[in-house]
């Protein structure tokens, strides 16, 4: 009996972890651009900020040439108050931005650059960029600041050469005091103004079935002060009001001793990309927006912080859930369809999906399944089309995970509408993705999952730095047949973290690694782009299982016009596989897309495609010889 695949079915995990958004995947090249930066101290259950306003920002060229004082008087806005106040005491004198590590420009791709100022006097500001000592300039413009009130301008850089660790600085042509807020730097190259070329290219190029956003632990925030609230991330980017990202002190209780501050302490959410964002990118990729909510509950690992479900606070949590939907889908003359409207999209997102906490688990204190089945009356009541996610835990081996499904299991049984798909997540060994290949063969098929957060972790004493290596994606393909084969059970899929900038990873591996100026993908993310671009609409029924003693894989599907045979080789010998026997192949010309190398070789910005997916024609007929560590998708006609 053949099974149907879910449309779309590997997908995206996206979170704001290792810069993956500000510093990454949003093109804004300048930190600290509001002058509300945290600087963000204490581990668990002892939390606490510190102001930076001024972090980021430097004198030019020096100290005694101008005064910067961050005031929070006559603010260009209550949300965030603290700006720039420059007290210009010699003509030319001005200030610098750290711009993580200083501005990357292509030759010819330019900057829009705009900012709030105002100024007692006319005043003349030049926006400059300097080579990376300093000596050179590279670009300029000039603008006139001539208002006594708050008043936005907007110039364009242009650059005839590369841009390296440039310096982003502002000059005023003349003495007196000027304030400054609000500051914006964007490559014209940014897709939708907004983010990163290469790295939406990357994700593009997967053709990704769906993408989970925003979190992930950040969803939660390591207390709930700290959390992800959606409706502070719309409207004008102006008047979102900032917030420290939980990353920041991610390992100060182990990595670090119990210190006080890790080693990103400056790691905020500008919130330059939020909800309304997120949604359009999802539709520039072509995938279904899946958005995790909060249940009233800070991140289990890191704080004993709850809302109580009994009290009148829980309901506002279940309120912003159902606001949501309204925010994505509903009509213009609904108070926050008309909210989307005003930020320029008037069409409904379309929503379907939504994720109903993250990485939660019943205990003694926390009431999850309580939690859940009130969200999931409340937006079902409403919005019966909507497919609620449930959550499996941090993992897939404790008694969370089987209190989970004992949960679940039931419910999802006698009403297959209470959860579209419960979401379990596992940052495992390779060992034990061979092992388990066939672990999703003994689950009950009303049983349906979200394999939401996996990864591959190599012991980092054979690749250091617990880097992707090609030995990780063979046994990621193995494991992922076993997805693909229980497409009845297994409905979504993503590996996780997704974005990592090198210098300044909190967690690793991921699947895509960058710089200021260069991207790359790891093996893994070529596994992933197999999986999301050679997967078909129904699995073909094949028996290949004998091959998996010698660690070897096979996997087929189709759809109305191709068939996709993958082949997973991670054993040591080659593998003769007779074609004859998948019902429906037919010999001839073939494509075969094809990934090989050592097991401990790994991608890199100076080797990006060490380890990656190469394309061939082929002639073949009813026999396929794969070879010892190799993954192989041969892609033939009906």
């Amino acid at each position: 009996m053949s099974k149907t695949i879910s449309k779309g079915m590997f997908g995206l995990f996206f979170e704001d972890i290792n810069y993956g958004l500000d510093g990454g995947l949003h093109a804004e090249m300048l930190e600290n651009r509001s002058f509300d930066f945290l600087e963000c101290h204490g581990h668990k259950s002892n939390y606490y900020q510190q102001e930076a306003p001024l972090y980021g920002w430097s004198a030019y060229p020096s100290e005694s040439d101008i005064e910067l004082t961050a005031s929070k008087e006559n603010p260009l806005n209550d949300v965030n108050p603290s700006h720039l106040v420059a007290d210009v005491k010699k003509d030319g004198a001005g200030f610098t931005n750290k711009a993580y590590e200083g501005i990357f420009l292509k030759k010819g791709v330019g900057a829009d650059i705009s900012f709030y100022a105002k100024a007692e006097k006319e005043t003349s500001v030049f926006i400059k960029i300097f080579s990376e000592d300093g000596k050179e300039l590279v670009s300029s413009a000039e603008i006139k600041v001539s208002s006594p009130s708050w008043t936005k301008y907007t110039t364009e850089l242009i650059n005839n050469e590369d841009i390296k660790a440039g310096k982003f600085t502002v000059v005023m042509g003349n003495c007196g005091v000027i304030s400054f807020d609000q500051f914006r730097a964007y490559p014209k190259d940014a897709v939708l103004g907004l983010f990163r070329k290469d790295l939406v290219e990357l994700l593009k190029d997967l053709k990704p079935g769906f993408m989970r956003f925003p979190g992930g632990c950040v969803v939660e925030g390591n207390e709930l002060t700290n959390r992800y609230q959606w409706k502070l991330t719309v409207g004008p980017s102006e008047e979102r009001k900032a917030n420290w990202n939980r990353w920041a002190v991610h390992g100060n209780d182990n990595d670090h001793g119990n210190k006080d501050m890790g080693d990103f302490p400056y790691y905020n959410q500008t919130l330059g990309i939020g909800y309304y964002e997120y949604f359009l990118l999802c539709e520039y990729l072509g995938c279904e927006p899946l958005p995790v909510q909060n249940v009233g509950l800070a991140c289990q690992y890191q704080s004993d912080q709850l809302v109580e479900s009994s009290s009148p606070e829980f309901n506002e949590f279940v309120q912003d859930a159902l606001d949501l939907i309204e925010f994505a889908n509903g009509d213009v003359n609904t108070k926050w369809g008309a909210v989307r409207a005003k930020m320029g999209h008037p069409e409904s997102f379309n929503l379907k999906l939504i994720g109903i906490g993250n990485e939660q688990w019943e205990t003694d204190k926390v009431d999850f399944f309580h939690r859940y089945d009130v969200f999931e009356k409340a937006i079902h009541d409403k919005y019966p089309e909507i497919k609620c996610c449930g959550s499996a835990g941090p993992d897939v081996t404790s008694d969370h995970y089987r209190d989970a499904w004992n949960h679940f299991s039931p419910k999802m049984k006698a009403d297959p509408n209470y959860s579209y798909a419960v979401d379990e997540h596992y940052y495992v060994s390779d060992e034990w993705m061979y092992n388990n290949v066939h672990m999703y063969d003994a689950y009950d098929k009303h049983k349906k999952v979200f394999a939401g957060e996996y990864a591959c972790h190599i012991n980092p004493d054979r690749v250091p730095e617990k880097r992707n290596s090609f030995g990780a994606a063979l046994a990621e393909a193995a494991f992922m047949t076993g997805l693909e084969k229980n497409c009845d059970v297994v409905l979504m899929a993503s590996y996780a973290p997704l974005f990592a900038r090198l210098k300044f990873t909190q967690w690793q591996p991921d699947l895509i690694w960058f710089d200021a100026s260069s991207a790359y993908g790891s093996p893994s993310y070529y596994v992933q782009k197999i999986y999301s671009r050679f997967t078909g609409t129904e699995l073909v029924d094949v028996d290949f299982n004998d091959l998996e003693k010698d660690r070897v894989y096979v996997t087929v599907s189709k759809d109305s016009e191709k068939m996709y045979i993958k082949v997973i080789n991670a054993g040591n010998a080659d593998v003769e596989l007779n074609l004859a026997a998948i019902s429906g192949y037919h010999k001839g010309v073939s494509k075969i897309y094809k990934m090989e190398g050592d097991v401990d070789d790994c991608n890199s910005i100076e080797e990006p495609t060490k380890v990656s997916l190469v394309e061939e024609d082929a002639e073949l007929g009813f026999n396929y010889i794969s070879k010892p560590n190799t993954i192989s998708v041969i892609v033939s006609d009906i």
